[in-house]
Order: structure tokens, then sequence, then C-alpha cells
């Protein structure tokens, strides 16, 4: 029977004073787990991340020289632990957000078989520290993201999730911002098998550095979420866009068209410009739904080819590895 191998990756801007206890939260052991390493992406920390990472007992620290970002960590978080031959990679935050010991609950329907990519339902209504607008934000950014991606993900923004090693070779971060909305919507469209379960969260240790203030994290989450929509679904989009253009051109038309009947509109010419400009706008913004949906296809074939690359190269590496070894 193969051995399986998870790998915990934890994204680190100074985490100095939190790390340690993050650390000593993790499991050690879990049924069905062969090995279970630890791997510290530090983005960038001036402070004594590093140092404090390595005595309490990480295995690997991935280091960046400056800091890039939340999603960039993530992405390169998943490329070391697949090279170091996870077979399942959990990510969770360096501020002890979440408890470790869940870890195990977190990966089961991954060792199961029954699923592809989990994420930790944090039941934001429960989180004392949470305030009201914002416990409000995450269950609408959630719906949203719901109905957009097709899954059915109550906290979309949690960043405690496990994938295995299919769903980390698939999903491509994009977005300079954060991981979260973007995989979850990749995930819905590459049909992959997603799930979440109930997960619990410590005693705030820290505010959020992901954002300066809550409307500052509304604007580009929505500026995420209709960037990785449209790559997806450019036609429903732009028709969209370009129908709702046509259909108000259309009605400035009848309007004209009243006025003409009535023997008066020879006053209303500026209407039948409108009109004309407007539905001009309208159909172009479709015909360019239909260019951006024959160029996905072309997008589509190459993730595949992407797909097949990277697992080829990780094949290979792998084997090498073990001949080393």
């Amino acid at each position: 029977m193969k051995k399986m191998k998870l790998i915990i990756q934890i994204p680190c801007l100074n985490e100095e004073k939190t790390l340690p206890t993050t650390l000593s939260d993790l499991p050690k052991k879990i049924d069905g787990i062969d090995e279970i390493e630890v791997l510290i992406i530090d983005d960038g920390s001036t402070d004594k991340t590093v140092e404090v990472a390595r005595q309490h007992g990480a295995n690997h620290i991935l280091k960046f020289t400056n800091n890039k970002g939340l999603a960039e960590a993530f992405n390169a978080g998943v490329d070391a632990c697949l090279k170091l031959g996870a077979d399942i990679i959990v990510n969770t935050d360096g501020d002890n957000q979440y408890r470790g010991e869940d870890i195990e609950k977190l990966i089961r329907p991954i060792v199961n078989g029954e699923a592809d990519y989990v994420i930790g339902d944090r039941q934001v209504n429960g989180i004392p520290h949470f305030s009201l607008i914002k416990k409000k934000l995450q269950i609408l950014g959630s719906w949203v993201v719901k109905h957009v991606s097709g899954t059915d993900i109550p906290d979309a923004t949690s960043g405690f999730r496990a994938l295995n090693r299919e769903a980390a070779l698939r999903l491509n971060v994009i977005s300079k911002f954060s991981y979260t909305l973007e995989t979850i919507i990749q995930a819905g469209k590459k049909n992959l098998a997603l799930t979440h379960v109930p997960i619990r969260t410590n005693e705030k240790l820290r505010d959020s550095r992901l954002f300066r203030s809550i409307p500052s994290y509304v604007k580009r989450s929505i500026l995420t979420i209709f960037r990785i929509y449209t790559m997806y679904e450019p036609l429903k989009t732009f028709s969209l866009i370009g129908g709702g253009i046509f259909g108000v051109g259309a009605l400035v038309s009848l309007r004209f068209l009243y006025f003409y009947l009535m023997g008066n509109g020879g006053g209303h010419i500026q209407s039948l410009i409108l009109s004309a400009v407007l539905m001009m706008i309208g159909f172009q913004v479709i015909m360019i739904g239909l260019v951006a949906d024959l160029i996905g296809g072309t997008r589509q074939l190459i993730e595949d080819t992407l797909f097949r690359v990277k697992k080829i190269e990780l094949s290979q590496e792998l084997n090498g590895n073990n001949k080393k070894k």
C-alpha cells in the first residue's frame, strides 16, 4: 500500500510571536497518514520568523527576499510541497487562527477518496471577535462565490483548506491579492470534487494583514470574482452586459417610433441616434464575448497541457529523488 505524505504549509509575514503557538498545535500523527511535515513560506519577514520556525521544528523553509503577497506565497508553497512529495497539502495561517487538531477532520474526505479539495468552514456567525458587519460581508461574499462557482462552500474566505495532488496540479493562482476565492471558482469550473467540513477557531492574536480596511477588501474581492468568472464564462458575462445595453437601445428606439407614428418624429432624432449608438455598442460587446469564449477554449487546452507537463515533471523529479535515496 502506498505511503501517504501530508505537508502542512504556513505562509508567514512577521509571525515570530504567534508561530510557536501555531507549530506546537499541529498534529504529529494522523490515522491514514504515514508522514507529516511542515513547510514555512516566509513572505519577506523582517523579524525572526525564520529563526523561530527552525527552533520549533519546521521541516522546510521557503524564504522570499521581499513581500510578494498571500496569493504568491500560497502558490509557491503548493509547488514546493508537490516537489517534496506531498500527497495531501494543508494550508493554515501563522497567526494560530485555526485549530491544528482539526487538520485530521479537514483531510479525512481526501484520505477516504471522497474529495479533491476541502475547505474548513469557520461558521462565521459564531466567531466572537468578528464584528457584525464583517460577519454579514463574509456570508454575502460566500453566497456570491457559491453562485459564481456552482459550488456549495459556506465560508469562501477561509484559509484553512486541504487539497490532494490532483487538485494542486490543476489549480493555477493568477490573482496577486488572495487565493481563497479564485481557487474555489477554478475548482468549480474544473469539476474538482470540492467539499467543506466544520472547523473551530482560536482566540484572536493579531489583526488581519491582508487588507487595510473593509471597503478595500470588498473592492478587491469583487474585482477578483469578476475577473476569474469572466475568464471561465466570457460569453455569458459579455452577453449579459451587451444584451442589457442593446435592450436599452431598443427601448429608446421604441420611444422614437412612438413619436414618429404620432407625427412628431422630427423632434426626437436624438433618441434615434442614441438608440443606434447603444444597439451598436451592445452588439459589439456580445461579439467581444464570442471572441473571448474562443480564446477561453484555447486557454482550457493550454491549462490541460500545463497539467500534463507538471504531472510528468513531478513524476520524473520524485522518481529521481527516490533513486538518490
